[in-house]
């Protein structure tokens, strides 16, 4: 039985029925490299099963302290069930990459059930008409609950059912693992009493540990080293309000070498600088389309790992984050990118002069009951008299493997993923690298983006216009694998820019 650090109880305490807080991740496959050209689901759940092993996030459920007097713990679910987590349906025919999407947003919008392990994992047959996917592809779509991992624990786990070779042997199962009974609620409440009384002098040595990093940052500000973004409100967006329970979700794809070539064009610009100027660039795109762009740049925040070499393979989140400017003000796109360098740059400057880690530490010394309340208040306050945002959207980075990986023998072709929205920040945009390339996607409310194809294509054409901007004078962006759009749909697309 292990206690849930105090960040990953917020997003328990956080989950709502329409704002779950999951994590997913959609892998696609390629299944000509299997044994036989095929991948049965009877495969796949063995597949599965001989990985349970590989990580704890499997066979692990919640158990809530009463009253939420304390953070929960995971235990081993005595009672744990493969098939209830692993689900099988087929897209109907023609199984485009739009319909894939539709899919997908649906089974993000459902809420995962507490009282089993928070994961499942949805097998989608019927790819047959996705561009740059061979006819009888598959998908699997993963999900998480964000209390269980962070990004890169997502790759961890992605990595543990993966192989390098389509024939690879499975990894020898663990036979010491042991289910757990649920413990008593009278020992749950003995322990958050020694708990809260143990709190006091956890809270002083927390504290001095962080007084060295307050006075470095100090330091840096009377030398005039460093320049501390101010923290001044985000201009209010369509997605600045309360969400509803339904999902959009899209992404596209892009070539990974080029946008290096685009980042170097900025001396001390980073890939993640870029990924992110290619959604500032997209969201003026998009809400200038609609009459809403507003004069000031929108705001994004961009989560940072704080996990260590010996954290590596453990579960929950080691995160902190770095709020950046989006550069929406700015018209052209190289002059975007530099925008956006320099506020990522201050801000890292400034995230790193403090221990992060302490600083996320200090969540565990809240009594969960407080928790709970304070994370309902803020809920109420944000949708009922908030007017200015902090952020406007989300970026987060996770980059990938760059060697081809196998599931069950067939070859995984693209990856991308995303997590929540919430109330008062309903876009939130994944980056995943894999094999040459870096896909952005695209998590909304459905009632805030109503057309997310549209925004998709602001992405891709705010890419082109970073790469004639930067590294060549005629590029055309590279579409996410989908089918060609008919003339018809090109023309409602056409009448969308026009009508703004």
């Amino acid at each position: 039985m292990k206690q849930l650090s105090g960040l990953d109880a917020s997003f328990i305490y956080s989950d709502k029925p329409k704002a779950p807080q999951h994590i997913f991740t959609c892998l696609i496959y390629d299944t000509s490299t299997a044994p036989g050209g095929r991948v049965t689901f009877k495969t796949i759940l063995e597949h599965y099963r001989s990985r349970l092993h590989t990580s704890r996030v499997f066979r692990q459920k919640l158990v809530r302290v009463p009253f939420d007097l304390d953070h929960p713990y995971w235990i081993e679910d005595e009672d744990f069930d493969l098939e209830f987590h692993v689900r099988h349906i087929a897209l109907p025919a023609p199984g485009d990459w739009r319909q894939l999407c539709i899919q997908l947003a649906r089974l993000q919008s459902r809420p995962l059930d507490p009282n089993r392990p928070l994961w499942e994992v949805t097998v989608i047959e019927g790819l047959n008409n996705v561009e740059g996917v061979p006819r009888g592809g598959f998908a699997v779509m993963q999900k998480i609950h964000h209390a269980a991992i962070d990004g890169v624990t997502s790759l961890e786990i992605m990595s543990s059912v993966h192989d390098r070779t389509p024939d690879a042997v499975a990894p020898a199962i663990d036979s010491d693992w042991r289910p757990e009974h649920a413990p008593r609620p009278a020992d749950l409440l003995a322990r958050a009493a020694r708990n809260s009384a143990a709190r006091p002098a956890r809270f002083a040595r927390l504290m001095t540990r962080q007084a060295p990093g307050g006075a470095r940052l100090q330091d840096q500000r009377l030398r005039q080293r460093l320049q501390i973004p101010r923290m001044v409100p985000a201009p209010r967006t369509r997605f600045s309000g309360s969400v509803s329970p339904h999902r959009v979700i899209e992404a596209r794809r892009f070539d990974l070498d080029e946008i290096r070539r685009i980042k170097a064009s900025v001396p001390g610009a980073s890939v993640n600088d870029a990924a992110i100027a290619i959604v500032g660039g997209a969201l003026r795109l998009y809400l200038d389309s609609k009459g809403e762009l507003p004069e000031t740049t929108l705001r994004v925040l961009v989560p940072i790992s704080t996990r260590t070499a010996e954290q590596a393979g453990t579960a929950g989140n080691q995160v902190s984050a770095m709020i950046a400017d989006l550069g929406t003000d700015v018209a052209d796109a190289r002059e975007r990118l530099v925008a956006v360098h320099e506020s990522t740059k201050a801000s890292k400057a400034a995230a790193e002069a403090v221990d992060a880690r302490a600083l996320s530490e200090l969540s565990e010394l809240m009594p969960g009951t407080l928790a709970v309340l304070g994370a309902r208040l803020a809920s109420q306050f944000d949708t009922a008299t908030r007017t200015s945002p902090v952020v406007n959207t989300v970026v987060s980075n996770v980059p990938g493997p760059q060697i081809p990986l196998y599931f069950a023998g067939a070859r995984l072709v693209t990856f991308f993923g995303g997590a929540a929205v919430v109330d008062g920040m309903g876009l939130l945009h994944g980056v995943t690298s894999y094999c040459g390339e870096l896909a952005i996607s695209i998590v909304s409310d459905r009632d805030m983006l109503p057309d997310p194809g549209f925004y998709a294509d602001c992405l891709e054409q705010s890419y082109a216009d970073l790469v004639a901007a930067t590294i060549r004078p005629q590029a055309t962006a590279r579409r996410m694998s989908r089918p060609r759009t008919s003339s018809a749909t090109r023309t409602r697309t056409g009448r969308a820019r026009a009508q703004g």
